[in-house]
């Protein structure tokens, strides 16, 4: 079994592990209702709709926002 002459410090272990850690792109998709692209698994705020189904009205949201 293989010995280390020394330590590893924290800061170059985690280099070594942020190496292989790739940021990846947000999937985005394109609402069938309103055309807007949207995060997948989210509620499309301009149209109301998720997965088909209406969530709530378009006036709803403006009163949550106000």
């Amino acid at each position: 079994m293989a010995v280390q002459k020394k330590k590893s410090s924290k800061s170059r272990t985690r280099r070594k592990h942020a190496a292989n850690y790739v940021l990846k792109e947000p999937s985005v998709t394109e609402s069938k209702e309103s055309g807007a692209y949207v995060l997948r698994h989210r509620v499309d705020l301009k149209s109301g709709f998720y997965r088909g189904k209406k969530i709530f009205e378009h006036d709803e949201l403006n009163r949550f926002n106000s």
